[in-house]
């Protein structure tokens, strides 16, 4: 593909706002890699129903960041530079949360806001623990079974025009009413000062992306179709604004005034909570309405829960319970690969400073095949099993028994070096009524924020599909998040889902936040010494597991693991390799790449599609961090003295 230079950065912030230094203090801009031209992206495939979103590139490269005592990723520099700043003014991890997704919500409608749900890991310094928040969206108290197929239990027609773009799909917000809890907890700044770079940028304006100018195009039919939505990201002739497009958001700025002023209740109560219901509700054009009231809305509650921990090659792994399916299937997926010998098989040409170093080197087929075919395994587990817990538990003895180490030792007998499982069976964890669904995010994004004060925090971020369910209100879309529900209540032999729609439900989701934790010694406390997470829908076990090997068993810094190849498998017979990576030879259909026929040798079917993670990953470095952000898409990592290495 061709590309355009140094359109992507990334910076360093400070504690001098305006003084220029020889050192990046003021989060100045450092170019860091090349994006494809706008032109390209708008061009893009849009069979986006099979990608988390389209793909938009590649940059190659990318050099890692390295910063001083505190750090911040997100998917886009915008909103990269504003979380930053708050951690350089003395703001928490979770006061940088909070800012972040404000300001994704603006520049990167596409895949998050705070019209959707969110799962959050955080580590506070001053107890030395981790919890997780759940802000998941949930089903309105008057969703059935059927809620995404039959208009009514007595009309067996279905929704019109589809489950997404009616108003069934759309759960109830949960983002900032979680974001409010985190911040009640740990954070430093006010509430109301928060919300104030996404407010200016919203007033002030910013530039459509390359990226979202792609997205855009590729929804342009179905964002027509909602008035709010139409009149935002189109021209009066009802094309997709282009990449440079300066764009304004007063409703999105005036919303925000009303949530920094009156908190997170206003979203849940009055006024804007009225509106989002008659959004939802609406049946302009024959829509078929959600059923969500302002009761769903005022009853609504993130929670908290407690993490899973595992360990993995002297490490801990902290990863999100149910009902992400994410956590689980990460663990399950390593304590099957604990089993095989995977750092002795590092990636070639991943040594040096060579560009094909800095993209992560070429993977060893061998390590590769290991890895689908343990996430066959943990995959076939996760949708059998794992749901909503306060609706379906676990079977047995919950995690403990999913994740135990001897029947994961027994999951990875049945992996061959030289054969493929195809379709894995799920494990015999008891009887249950339960049945498979796999279920997807599609516009989701990620934040990973460390600051001065010890605390680390990862946190994935959605409105489920791309534009969520197209419905646009006050500034801000609606999610699709209902649509991650199995849309019908039995499988084919009759039985019951785990992931069936019912009343106040969470949808199971594949987000996975992820801390790593470096257990201490003579009864010193473990310690952060990683923090990831990626967008990608179902895709997300895999990216966040090729990233953890990378780091923990190749000993790849931080970028290296992003920017490695993209590879997994869900429980299907085909394998994943990302052709957008500069290391891939996709020319007829990878048959001359060595990774793709060392996997189809094994007996895997191979797909050579262009994928699109949104990584990020920070890990400890000296008494500071060094990130990196995905190439795939347009992110940054900055911090204080940041500098590439």
């Amino acid at each position: 593909m061709a590309a355009v230079a140094a359109a992507l950065v990334v910076a360093s912030c400070g504690t001098d706002t305006d003084e220029p230094s020889a050192a990046p203090v003021t989060c100045a801009e450092i170019p860091n890699g090349e994006l494809i031209d706008a032109q390209e992206v708008s061009a893009a495939p849009t069979d986006i129903a099979t990608r988390p979103e389209i793909a938009s590139g590649y940059r190659s490269g990318m050099k890692p960041v390295v910063t001083g005592t505190y750090a911040a990723a997100t998917a886009n520099p915008l909103a990269t530079r504003a979380a930053c700043e708050v951690l350089r003014d003395g703001g928490t991890a979770a006061d940088a949360l909070v800012t972040a997704q404000m300001v994704l919500g603006l520049v990167e409608p596409q895949s998050s806001g705070i019209g959707g749900g969110a799962f959050a890991l955080y580590y506070d310094a001053a107890s030395n623990s981790v919890r997780a928040f759940d802000g998941r969206e949930t089903a309105p108290a008057a969703a059935t079974e059927t809620y995404l197929t039959q208009i009514s239990p007595t009309d067996p027609a279905p929704p019109v025009p589809s489950a997404r773009a009616s108003g069934r799909s759309i759960g109830v917000p949960g983002v900032l009413r979680m974001l409010d809890m985190v911040h009640g907890e740990y954070g430093k700044q006010t509430w109301r000062d928060l919300f104030t770079p996404a407010i200016t940028l919203a007033d002030s304006g910013f530039e459509i992306s390359p990226r979202l100018a792609g997205a855009i195009a590729a929804s342009a039919p179905d964002l027509k179709a909602d008035q709010e939505a139409r009149t935002y990201f189109l021209t009066d002739e009802g094309t997709a604004k282009p990449a440079g497009t300066d764009l304004v958001n007063p409703a999105y700025a005036k919303t925000l005034g009303v949530l920094a002023t009156d908190g997170a209740d206003a979203m849940y109560d009055g006024p804007l909570a009225q509106a989002i219901v008659a959004e939802a509700g609406s049946t302009a054009g024959g829509l078929t309405p959600s059923l969500m009231t302002v009761d769903d809305l005022r009853n609504y509650r993130a929670v908290t829960r407690d993490p899973i921990v595992t360990g993995y090659r002297g490490r801990q792994i902290v990863a999100m319970p149910g009902p992400s399916s994410g956590g689980i299937a990460v663990a399950s997926t390593l304590g099957i690969l604990e089993n095989f010998d995977l750092p002795s098989m590092r990636p070639t040409e991943s040594d040096g400073d060579a560009e094909a170093s800095r993209d992560g080197g070429r993977p060893d087929p061998a390590a590769v095949h290991l890895i689908t075919e343990a996430e066959r395994l943990a995959y076939a587990d996760r949708d059998k099993y794992v749901a909503d817990p306060d609706f379906v538990p676990l079977p047995g003895r919950g995690v403990e028994t999913i994740l135990d180490p001897a029947y994961l030792q027994a999951r990875a007998g049945l992996i061959k070096p030289d054969s493929s499982l195809g379709e894995a069976p799920a494990g015999d964890l008891g009887p249950v009524p339960l049945g498979s669904h796999p279920g997807n995010e599609h516009g989701t994004s990620h934040i990973t924020v460390a600051d001065r004060y010890g605390n680390v925090a990862s946190m994935t971020t959605t409105i489920e599909s791309a534009f969520g369910s197209y419905h646009m209100v006050d500034g801000f879309l609606l999610n699709n998040q209902l649509t991650d529900f199995a849309a019908e209540p039995r499988d084919d032999d009759g039985a019951l889902l785990a992931n069936r729609v019912s009343p106040g439900k969470r949808p199971r989701s594949s987000m996975a936040p992820t801390l790593v934790m470096q257990p201490g010694t003579d009864g010193a406390p473990a310690q952060v010494i990683a923090a990831l997470g990626s967008p990608g829908g179902s895709v997300i076990i895999q990216f966040v597991v090729k990233t953890l090997v990378g780091m923990l068993d190749w000993g790849l810094n931080p970028q290296q693991a992003v920017s490695m190849i993209d590879f997994g498998s869900a429980n299907t017979p085909t394998s994943n390799v990302g052709g957008e990576h500069p290391l891939v030879d996709t020319a007829d259909d990878g048959a001359h790449d060595p990774l793709v026929r060392g996997l189809r040798e094994r007996g895997e079917e191979v797909s050579v599609d262009e994928q699109s993670s949104g990584l990020s990953a920070i890990m400890r470095h000296d008494s500071g961090w060094i990130g990196g952000a995905d190439p795939r898409r347009e992110g940054a990592v900055m911090g204080d003295d940041a500098t590439l290495q």
